[in-house]
């Protein structure tokens, strides 16, 4: 407002009514916060936080954000009773935080005869200070929705949108009518939104280049995910059980998109518990979908730290994040059961269930073959080092070098920890909260999903070898 009132003094009536006509809505203020032309985003889904009161129940959330890099949150949005209330609540706390937010309008919900009605919710935020611009233009995205009119609902905005919806070229659909497009097929997959099989094996890169093609120098939002597991039974109405094989992605994945240089990278996801692949705390507020049952004492905060140095390359162009690592850190995962462990009669996935989706698989979860049963190791280095692993009793050694590198060791039953030399230093041994190797949680039967933690000189200080 204040920008507002500074123009108010300096220009002319004239051009003072000319203003008025033509922003009705005080978009000029807005659009002088134009954000930089790379960004990255991480989809938040709001069906999960209708225990939100405030908005600083989101303060954490964005700040931490922020913090990594992150621009702005793609608020995931259905037909429920308090999206509108939640919706209010994250652009206020994004404006408190100096964040960015948008509208990912949802197509499980919404459909794509509401082009208006989709329309008129973008213009009811379209002038809050957080609502994220894009060469002047209000940002907007989707998961699906293939089949949108979308002048129709750019004609229910009535002002200029950037529509970047999650489209897909396969499909055929027509894709004039948009200024860019997600891809949120962020793991290898069998090209029918599944595991791998043997011929039918589609890799993220693959798909990079099917939407590059296709948007034929629009822009592009390359997608980044560390895993994606779910495991829902017949104790809910959207029972759905497969994998997707993940391992490295996580760390694969970052290095593929600095040499992409995409103009967007979307982050998938940061609270979606139900399929795992969010790299938020746990202690984000939100509702229990049914996924507490794997998802409970399995943080994914290490995710997190890696991302930091990878945001930061990208931002300034670099193919390589070592110029942005401050700090030693070792981060792994694993999880907490092999892969062939068979679920017990308590798993909620040994009966029959809704599969209309054709999600639903009995037993173990589709693609279980895909995984591996291995320790997931990355570094981030300011210096060489000495990293050792102990699973199970078998000991393994390896030479870390400066900067990002990673690392599998195979996974033995047994407790696990972990030793970082540093030359002349040494990290003191580390063994996880959850040390465990076959450990099944809760009455999930048997958790597929992984455990990560982080063993970084932050918490754990040196011990010199020679005094």
């Amino acid at each position: 407002m204040k920008e507002r009132a500074i123009l108010i003094v300096i220009l002319s009536a004239l051009g003072m009514i000319a203003n008025a006509l033509s922003d009705p809505e005080g978009m000029i203020s807005h659009t002088k916060r134009q954000a930089p032309n790379r960004l990255v985003f991480a989809h938040f889904m709001i069906g999960i936080v209708s225990n939100r009161i405030r908005a600083a129940d989101y303060d954490d959330d964005m700040r931490r954000a922020k913090s990594l890099g992150i621009d702005a949150f793609a608020l995931n949005i259905g037909v429920d009773s308090y999206t509108d209330q939640q919706l209010q609540l994250a652009y206020d706390s994004a404006a408190n935080n100096g964040m960015k937010v948008f509208i990912s309008f949802d197509f499980n919900w919404w459909n794509t005869g509401q082009a208006s009605a989709i329309g008129q919710k973008i213009a009811q935020y379209a002038s809050k200070p957080a609502q994220l611009l894009v060469d002047n233009k209000i940002f907007v995205s989707s998961f699906a929705g293939d089949g949108l009119n979308v002048a129709a609902m750019r004609a229910a905005v009535g002002r200029p949108i950037f529509f970047a919806p999650n489209f897909h070229p396969s499909y055929s659909t027509d894709l004039s009518p948009v200024d860019g497009l997600l891809n949120w097929m962020a793991w290898p997959n069998n090209a029918n939104n599944k595991a791998p099989t043997p011929g039918h094996n589609v890799s993220v890169v693959e798909g990079d280049q099917e939407y590059v093609r296709a948007l034929g120098g629009k822009a592009y939002i390359a997608p980044v995910s560390p895993w994606f597991f779910t495991h829902f039974g017949s104790e809910v109405s959207y029972s759905k059980n497969w994998v997707f094989p993940s391992d490295l992605l996580w760390y694969d994945r970052w290095k593929e998109v600095l040499g992409l240089k995409p103009r967007f990278i979307e982050i998938v996801t940061w609270n979606d518990y139900g399929e795992s692949h969010y790299i938020g705390p746990l202690n984000s507020p939100h509702t229990d979908d049914g996924a507490s049952k794997w998802v409970n004492d399995m943080p994914h905060n290490g995710w997190l730290d890696i991302s930091k140095p990878f945001i930061s390359a990208f931002k300034a162009g670099a193919t390589s994040p070592n110029d942005y690592i401050t700090s030693d850190q070792l981060i792994y995962w694993y999880r907490p059961a092999p892969r062939n462990t068979n679920c017990d009669a308590t798993d909620t996935c040994m009966v029959q269930a809704n599969n209309g989706s054709g999600n639903y698989f009995i037993g173990r979860p589709d693609g279980w073959q895909s995984m591996k049963d291995s320790i997931f190791l990355v570094s981030l280095l300011t210096s060489p080092a000495t990293v050792q692993v102990n699973t199970g009793g078998s000991a393994y050694a390896y030479e870390a070098p400066v900067g990002a590198s990673s690392r599998e060791v195979p996974m033995k039953v047994g407790t696990q920890s972990f030793s970082v030399y540093h030359f002349d230093e040494h990290h003191n041994p580390y063994t996880p909260d959850q040390p465990t190797y076959y450990h099944p949680m809760y009455d999930v039967g048997v958790n597929y999903h992984f455990y990560i933690d982080i063993h970084s000189d932050r918490d754990i200080f040196f011990h010199h070898l020679y005094t």
